[in-house]
């Protein structure tokens, strides 16, 4: 069990370093990652123009049972939107915020990424 749970961790982290490169060649800055707020976390937030996009990173080895981005549900998309307004009246951020989803598919012949921009929106 503990070999599993570091296994996830270690994917997790592989998922969010392949999604902030892809990020950066694709122009975004960078401006945090595994941002807390409680207990609630956002993986990277990021700028792009006047957008601050707050990326939630999906990391898989199979899609046997769903896609990945199919496990950011309202629940979820609840979090990340209290997170992301903590984060911009913390910082005191101008601009608008945008949610995007990478998932990730890693298994051996390859990663498929999946870059969804504006994945869900903050009306919930």
């Amino acid at each position: 069990m503990i070999h599993e749970m570091k296994d996830h961790i270690e994917l997790g982290k592989t998922g969010e370093d392949l999604a902030v490169k892809h990020l950066e060649s694709n122009d975004y800055q960078i401006l945090e990652r595994n941002w807390h707020w409680g207990k609630q976390e956002i993986d990277i937030i990021a700028r792009q123009g006047n957008f601050i996009v707050i990326v939630e990173v999906k990391t898989r080895q199979s899609n046997f049972f769903a896609e990945p981005e199919t496990s950011v549900t309202k629940s979820k998309q609840r979090i990340l939107i209290g997170a992301a307004n903590a984060y911009v009246r913390y910082k005191r951020l101008q601009g608008e915020v945008r949610f995007d989803i990478i998932a990730l598919l890693i298994q051996p012949n390859g990663v498929h990424l999946n870059h969804i921009v504006d994945a869900f929106y903050a009306t919930l």
